[in-house]
């Protein structure tokens, strides 16, 4: 059987956006638990930055991204589950996805329910698994709970929204600007602060009636680590889940116990769908609220997989609104 030729972005030392080079590889033939898959659509994440950057060191040269939506072409032997022609997505494991056509474990991907596209599958599963962790497992949100979550405008930020008030909870967002805080607000935030021209500790404290909140969401880190402490209600939990402003200052025991017998947890997906049940049943809610109608993905950039380096530009610069995705055949 001929080789197949991909279209792959690559990267060979960390650095900038400009590091991002498309080339041509040919692939093996899936081997035993592996398919093929020919991506249609590829998923825009925060953490691509961090892999391309050095933050999360990949050994190098390396593929990048980690989540894609496409059709299988191949199957590889003892796979009994998936057959060519199955719509299927994938998020997590070895980055990589960033490419026209990739062999994959099939024990890591899952199909895509009937109604659901291919577009809106590769910019919701990464995003919709990681609030379902977080507002399912990681922290069990209830109804008339308080809850804080910054980046509120952002692909996760949109989706925790919706996500919130579905379970019940008070969403307050935080964002940066009017429009952000506008979009914040249509996707499920009763309350949102513009942290460009407002105290977020301040406005948490007038929200609450100055008991704070029971747990904050923050993938901001460094800038935002002293409000986030200072927001939380005593007991509170304090879920680091991102850094995008630079990893959080070591958390001192002591600084715990003085704000109030906080605890303090910095979580990833990949712990949480580990086991091939946990991956599927986490896929399989997100999928539910995606077809239930209770939460709606917002794509705001489509860019042709040739153009991934202005795409981490436009991400890293604060230009992007909702989730992005990365289009091959685009650029043909």
């Amino acid at each position: 059987m001929t080789a197949m030729q991909a279209r792959v972005v690559r990267f060979a030392t960390p650095g900038g956006p400009e590091v991002l080079k498309l080339e041509t590889m040919a692939l093996p033939e899936p081997a035993p638990g592996e398919v093929l898959v020919r991506h249609t659509t590829i998923g825009l994440n925060y953490q691509d930055t961090y892999h391309r950057s050095g933050f999360y060191p990949l050994p190098l040269p390396s593929g990048i991204g980690t989540e894609a939506a496409g059709v299988v072409e191949r199957v590889g032997p003892g796979v009994a589950e998936l057959q060519a022609g199955d719509r299927i997505v994938y998020a997590g494991g070895t980055p990589g996805a960033y490419a026209s056509h990739r062999v994959v474990p099939a024990a890591r991907v899952v199909k895509i329910p009937d109604g659901i596209s291919d577009e809106v599958a590769a910019a919701v599963m990464l995003k919709g698994m990681t609030v379902e962790y977080l507002l399912n497992r990681c922290y069990a949100v209830k109804p008339r709970q308080f809850v804080l979550f910054y980046a509120a405008a952002g692909g996760v930020g949109t989706i925790a929204g919706q996500w919130g008030r579905h379970l019940g909870a008070t969403m307050i967002g935080v964002a940066g600007g009017a429009e952000k805080c506008r979009l914040a607000r249509e996707h499920g935030y009763a309350e949102v602060i513009d942290r460009t021209r407002e105290d977020v500790v301040e406005r948490v404290k007038a929200i609450t009636g100055g008991a704070g909140v029971p747990v904050v969401y923050d993938s901001v880190g460094k800038a935002t680590f002293e409000a986030s402490i200072k927001s939380l209600a005593p007991r509170g939990l304090f879920v680091s889940f991102g850094t995008t402003t630079g990893a959080p200052p070591p958390v001192e025991a002591g600084l715990l116990q003085k704000q109030g017998s906080l605890y303090f947890t910095r979580p990833t997906l990949v712990t949480y769908t580990a086991a091939r049940e946990e991956l599927v049943a986490s896929a399989a809610a997100v999928f539910d609220m995606v077809m239930r109608g209770a939460i709606s993905v917002r794509i705001g950039a489509r860019y042709p997989l040739a153009d991934a380096a202005r795409a981490h530009a436009d991400l890293e610069g604060g230009r992007t609104v909702g989730s992005s995705i990365l289009i091959p055949g685009k650029d043909d």
